[in-house]
């Protein structure tokens, strides 16, 4: 790997023909993908991501190169190809200086695992799906392991490094009967290693998984309606992740490309409606310690009270609107130029117990557990899949339905919650964006939207 004192050599070459800011990301990541199918291991795939990404900046004018071999002598021929994008006088190179300490609080980190004990643990978790029921016909169990080492140094003197490891545990349902063929998913993560075991009971995850297949083959396929929908925590924030979360984000307020453009200070919603990203949850799988520009994370309010009080600004984009970076710019690997994204996003809780919010509702779709769906960032226009969903008659969850699709406009969605649970909790996901795929938690508590269109094909013929 190269060394400072290489880093800071390229770096004062960096601003001689006329770019003023110039940054490179070092990357090395090891992952492990252990797969089970039905009580046995059929796969276990190991891979790196080695290499380094050169950005310069001249305003707000950025050009971008990668190469996977990192001597200073293939870095030096990667910048001289990009410093001919800019003209202009050469500007002053700030020394780097020391890099702040990291927090790791790994306690199981997953080179102390041996591949035989993480496979007795998917073998496991793979049989308890296998044999919950005979309409089981697959059963599959995945650990994804990832630890990624990166280093950032620019020309504003930042030094710094980061660890980030991240463990995930996929489970998964297919159940048939007859021609009729249901699945079901979990899939969560933490920033952590292998001790995910001892934080999160997956053997009931995987009976839920089972459980939730099964259900699906005698569920009901839902009319197209408008009604109330209480949507319950956890992954039911990616439809505040996808409508709201991406048009929040710098890169897409300065390109005017969102409905929240020049909203700051306004009511986007109801008041109870509080909403913020937070980079620093020590084990959140969408945590980090600092960001892919190398600074701190931070825990950022974006609604209170109803009110927009805030976005997710990288420095490039917070240069062209005039705000100062919320330590939010992120990136899959060396190969992309950060942006600012999303870490952990999720709606704040309420004060009620959400049991209460379906025993007050006469009429509507409890949305127990949500897949995945599309959105168009511009418009907050989206629609999401249920994965689990039943009915609320009279108060009461009664009738179990599929194939129900909530469609609206994210702006809309703010002013029609009325009613916010205190059962917080994160769902764990991959958000792709034009920085690559990026672990995300999306969360919120339950809550009650008063009228989504919900789309379905139950009564037709």
């Amino acid at each position: 790997m190269i060394n400072k004192d290489d880093i800071q050599k390229l770096l004062n070459e960096a601003l001689t023909d006329g770019a003023d800011f110039a940054e490179i990301f070092l990357e090395d990541t090891t992952s492990k993908t252990t797969r089970a199918l039905s009580g046995e291991i059929i796969s276990i795939n190991d891979s790196q991501t080695f290499g380094a990404g050169i950005r310069l900046l001249q305003g707000t004018d950025e050009v971008y190169g990668h190469t996977n071999d990192v001597s200073f002598e293939s870095l030096q021929t990667l910048l001289n190809q990009l410093k001919p994008a800019f003209k202009g006088e050469a500007k002053t190179v700030t020394p780097l200086g020391d890099k702040k300490p990291y927090v790791y609080l790994i306690k199981k980190p997953h080179y102390t695992i041996s591949n035989a004990e993480r496979s007795a643990k998917l073998i496991e978790l793979s049989n308890i799906i296998k044999t919950y029921d005979e309409r089981i016909v697959q059963a599959v169990a995945m650990l994804l392991e990832t630890e990624q080492k990166v280093w950032i140094a620019n020309t504003n003197g930042l030094y710094q490094d980061d660890v980030r490891t991240y463990t995930r545990v996929i489970l998964q349902a297919v159940a048939k009967e007859g021609e009729n063929m249901q699945s079901a998913f979990e899939g969560p993560g933490r920033h952590m290693g292998f001790e995910i075991f001892d934080e999160i009971d997956c053997k009931a995850l995987a009976t839920e998984v089972a459980h939730s297949a099964i259900l699906q083959l005698s569920a009901e396929d839902i009319e197209s309606q408008v009604m109330p929908v209480v949507i319950h925590n956890g992954f039911g924030g990616v439809i505040f992740h996808e409508a709201l979360g991406h048009p929040l984000e710098a890169v897409a307020i300065a390109k005017g490309l969102s409905p929240f453009v020049g909203k700051l200070g306004e009511v986007v919603g109801t008041p109870i409606v509080n909403a913020r990203d937070n980079g620093t949850i020590s084990t959140a799988w969408g945590s980090t310690n600092f960001d892919d520009e190398g600074y701190p994370t931070q825990d950022n309010v974006l609604i209170e009270k109803g009110v927009l009080k805030g976005y997710l600004v990288d420095p490039k984009n917070g240069a062209k609107l005039g705000l100062k970076h919320t330590g939010s710019s992120r990136r899959e690997s060396y190969k992309y130029a950060p942006v600012s994204r999303m870490n952990s996003t999720f709606i704040e809780n309420g004060t009620e117990d959400y049991q209460d919010i379906i025993k007050d509702t006469k009429y509507g779709l409890f949305a127990k557990k949500m897949g995945g769906g599309t959105v168009n960032p511009a418009t907050g226009e989206y629609n999401f899949a249920v994965q689990e969903g039943y009915m609320i008659e009279d108060g009461k969850l009664t009738k179990a339905v599929r194939g129900a699709m909530l469609i609206g406009h994210g702006k809309d969605v703010l002013f029609k919650i009325d009613r916010i649970a205190n059962n917080l909790e994160l769902g764990q996901g991959m958000c792709g964006a034009s920085s690559g795929s990026i672990p995300v938690d999306v969360g919120q508590p339950t809550i009650r939207v008063t009228s989504m269109t919900v789309g379905g094909s139950g009564g037709r013929k």
